[in-house]
């Protein structure tokens, strides 16, 4: 844009319009409606019913309750379909957020949660608004996987108190949680609620091998539940739920618990825009059953329909959402092309709400809970487990590091460790690879070469290798001119241009011509700006090619030769 366009008011304009309508529904969204409208329909009741044990389950899980899953995966997934950048994502509650919020919920109570909602989107937001999506490209593949593999045996770990039938102690450290709510249970309800497990999970392995087509969690929570009420069964259960959708109104506000709140929804404003954009980047991959991938998605405008989603959510007393990969899955596999999938899972529960909740409320807890232990082991393969082990040892290193962090300390922590330590390896692997090797002169030999010496910089030269390279060349001694070679040179950063000054300095110094050959353009601003240019001790000592450096240099020698004698 030039300058008289930027000042033109009408061009400014424009210009903002066509920047918002980056990140609104278009006709594009529906453009494959028309021929696809039948299998949508079909795969948004598919995904419907599968959701609707899951919703249930992060709901009670995360200590929020099972109503406010089930708002969640309501208002959100609504929204988030309309709004979101992918046209088969589908969005509602999920494992890892349960993970976040069961400690929020635990220090601030479940009132707290709406409010965490609301800020948590905004900041989702603000980070799509700004074009920070594409920004999870940068995660390595053992950063994402060791951190799934941690929330998977948190989201495990988390269900033992339903699974036995005890109230179980909130607190951080969930595996001492676990151990704990295990040894407080009593009989026979540890035997009746484990039961319950057992036949879910059973439901749930073994139905897929018979019909990859039937609902299993679904199924399984069907019998389960029935069996529970015809044998009277003592045990927990998700109890009385709304028979409508609350009306919206804005979280409480208190501005002394709003410090404490301020952190947590950072943390889950970052766990929601990564999950959100990692579930999307897999599902645009992902062949749908006519052999065809999903399509492209919009990383800037899924972060803001995903903000969007958890402010609706808060606003009607729900928790934060994200896209979820689980169902997403279900709905491309189902043959879903369009966002009406989406939409139509939305209004499948909140049919749901209004026609069967009476019902739900019955559903025993441990039901839920074995739901959530089958789909934590389902989290991460065996394969992909054991592909990663056997890469490399950095990579396996990074892998176990961000998956014992997740579940040791915290989610946000385990990746910012995970990155940091991908990033040391990575250096360090770049470092290797760098370096610097003395070659001979080419040709046949002349009297005097021997004071000649000509040092290849190979690789990057950056903060990571300059040090080394510097202490190698500066070693060399006995000669008078030295070439230095920067062909071969395919990384040069600040530091490695600033080695290269020091290099030539600390050899002017010691009386040894210094010769730079093959500078690459895309290296001449950088090193003129740092100085090394300067530092030789003239300006038509730089080389294009190796065989014209040689002569310069030998008649150096020839000349001091000449001076000596």
């Amino acid at each position: 844009m030039s300058a008289a366009q930027a000042a033109d008011p009408a061009t400014t304009s424009r210009t903002a319009r066509g920047r918002l309508a980056r990140f609104l529904p278009s006709r594009r969204d529906y453009e494959l409606l028309r021929s696809a409208w039948k299998t949508d329909l079909f795969a948004g009741i598919t995904v419907g019913i599968v959701a609707l044990p899951l919703a249930l389950a992060f709901g009670v899980s995360s200590g929020v309750g099972a109503e406010a899953g089930l708002i969640t995966a309501v208002v959100a997934g609504l929204v988030a379909a309309v709004m979101g950048g992918s046209n088969v994502q589908v969005s509602g509650p999920t494992g890892a957020m349960v993970v976040v919020l069961a400690p929020v919920v635990a220090a601030h109570g479940v009132g707290s949660i709406a409010l965490v909602s609301v800020l948590a989107g905004l900041l989702v937001m603000i980070l799509g608004a700004s074009g920070l999506g594409r920004a999870v490209a940068f995660i390595p593949w053992p950063v994402v996987e060791g951190f799934t593999l941690g929330i998977a045996a948190i989201i495990f770990l988390q269900q033992v108190p339903l699974a036995t039938g005890t109230e179980g102690t909130p607190g951080h450290n969930t595996l001492l949680a676990a151990v704990e709510s295990a040894s407080q249970a009593t009989m026979p309800t540890v035997l009746e609620t484990l039961a319950v497990v057992a036949g879910v999970a059973a439901v749930m392995y073994l139905l897929p091998k018979l019909n990859r087509s039937l609902p299993a969690s679904l199924i399984a929570v069907l019998l389960t539940t029935a069996m529970s009420e015809m044998l009277a069964l003592d045990i927990p259960r998700i109890g009385a739920l709304p028979h409508s959708l609350p009306a919206p109104s804005m979280p409480s506000v208190d501005p002394a618990a709003l410090g404490g709140l301020l952190m947590p929804a950072v943390s889950i404003a970052t766990l929601a825009a990564i999950e959100s954009l990692l579930s999307a980047r897999v599902a645009a991959g992902m062949v749908g059953p006519d052999g065809r991938p999903s399509g492209a998605y919009s990383p800037d405008r899924e972060l803001t329909g995903q903000g969007l989603a958890s402010i609706a959510a808060g606003f009607f007393g729900g928790m934060p959402a994200t896209g979820a990969i689980a169902r997403t899955a279900v709905n491309v596999r189902s043959g879903a092309k369009t966002r009406l999938s989406a939409v139509v899972h939305a209004l499948v529960l909140l049919a749901i709400i209004y026609l069967a909740a009476g019902l739900v409320g019955r559903i025993p807890l441990a039901a839920l809970a074995g739901i959530l232990m089958v789909t934590a082991t389902r989290m991460v393969s065996r394969h992909t487990v054991t592909a990663i082990l056997r890469s490399t040892r950095a990579d396996a290193a990074v892998f176990v590091i961000t998956a014992l962090i997740t579940v040791a300390f915290d989610l946000i922590v385990a990746i910012q460790i995970g990155l940091a330590a991908a990033a040391v390896f990575t250096l360090r692997t770049f470092a290797s690879l760098s370096g610097v090797r003395r070659e001979d002169i080419p040709g046949p030999p002349v009297p005097g070469d021997e004071h000649i010496a000509i040092f290849r910089l190979d690789g990057a030269m950056f903060f990571g290798a300059a040090e080394r390279v510097l202490q190698e060349i500066s070693q060399v001694r006995d000669i008078q001119v030295a070439i230095i070679r920067l062909s071969q040179l395919r990384m040069l950063d600040a530091t490695g241009a600033h080695m290269l000054v020091e290099v030539v300095s600390a050899l002017e110094l010691r009386g040894v011509t210094v010769l730079l050959k093959g500078v690459q353009p895309q290296h001449l601003e950088l090193v003129t700006n740092v100085g090394v240019i300067r530092s030789l001790r003239h300006h038509k000592h730089l080389f294009t090619s190796l065989p014209d450096a040689v002569e310069h240099a030998r008649s150096h020698v020839v000349r001091n030769a000449a001076a000596s004698a």
